[in-house]
């Protein structure tokens, strides 16, 4: 008898588990919506670009399905291979020079002294402003006749530059500009983790007659390296991608010397109407950025077990 009656819940819930197991889920009223946003705003532009990168498409013409003929012009295409070089250069300046300013912002507006906040307040100032704005007066610093650069290097009896004029210099030029607006946030990040670490490594370094730079190589630097790598990640992505402070002061002038991908990508599209080009170049632009992303993420991970390692 106790055996029927222990059995008979157990083939109850039995009988339940089928009713359970074909209700529809609660959740899918809030899923849908968001789901519909990425496939409207994501997937689908991304599918109907490998689409038009597949085809011949100039504006006003019908479509022509040439399928990876777009991507192999690529390969044979001087201006974009061209593009490639400017892009890989003008990213690793403008990840590195910020890293390095900022990280010295950092540590100098850690300490403590009169008008810290103030001067924190004023440092940060460019990264505030927006980038139409700070192209329109760094073009005018620029001047080789009227800039105010060219006569700060006279009172050092330094000769004049043509900078963003001649081809050897708008490159490094760009990137002065690039450095001197995103260094702030390098330095707001690395703020942070200066903030985190504790006092008693200094503490013990002190004792021990540590100097200065010790002290920074051998405990700030590998406690901040977690957040430098976060602002590598950052400016990496947004420098690879850079398009408004190089077209609003060069044009990716003067001929061709400061043009990168995205320039590139907008003169095909958008001055020559070649859609299905432009289409291939954006393609290959994404996972070019695809894998500086992955390349980044790789060097961390090896950096994390090689302090794994050394720390067993």
């Amino acid at each position: 008898m106790s055996t029927l009656i222990q059995s008979t819940p157990a083939a109850a819930q039995s009988d339940a588990a089928p009713e359970k197991e074909l209700r529809p889920p609660s959740y899918w009223p809030f899923v849908v919506p968001a789901l519909v946003v990425v496939l409207a705003i994501i997937i689908f532009p991304w599918v109907f670009t490998i689409w038009m990168s597949l085809n011949e498409w100039k504006v006003g013409s019908a479509t022509t399905f040439v399928g990876f003929s777009n991507y192999l012009r690529l390969t044979s295409d001087p201006r974009f291979i061209e593009a490639i070089g400017h892009t890989l250069v003008y990213t690793v300046l403008s990840v590195l020079l910020p890293l390095v300013f900022g990280t010295f912002a950092a540590v100098v507006f850690h300490q403590k002294f009169a008008g810290r906040g103030f001067l924190r307040g004023v440092f940060i100032m460019p990264m505030m402003a927006t980038p139409v704005a700070i192209a329109l007066v760094w073009t005018m610093m620029f001047h080789p006749q009227l800039g105010v650069l060219n006569y700060l290097l006279s009172l050092v009896g330094i000769p004049p530059q043509l900078w963003v004029f001649h081809p050897a210099t708008v490159i490094p030029s760009l990137v002065l500009v690039e450095t001197w607006q995103w260094t702030p946030l390098v330095m707001l990040i690395v703020l942070g983790g200066l903030a985190a670490i504790p006092t008693e490594p200094y503490e013990s370094a002190q004792i021990d007659g540590a100097s200065l730079w010790q002290v920074f190589r051998f405990i700030t630097l590998p406690l901040i390296m977690p957040f430098l790598f976060i602002a590598g990640m950052i400016r990496m992505i947004d420098a690879v991608k850079s398009f408004d402070i190089i077209f609003a002061i060069t044009q990716g002038g003067p001929g061709s010397a400061s043009e990168t991908i995205n320039l590139y990508l907008y003169s095909v599209a958008f001055i020559y109407y070649d859609l299905g080009y432009g289409s291939a170049i954006a393609v290959v632009f994404f996972l070019l950025i695809v894998l500086l992303a992955a390349v980044m993420l790789y060097a961390r991970q090896r950096m994390l077990w090689t302090e794994i390692a050394s720390d067993a």
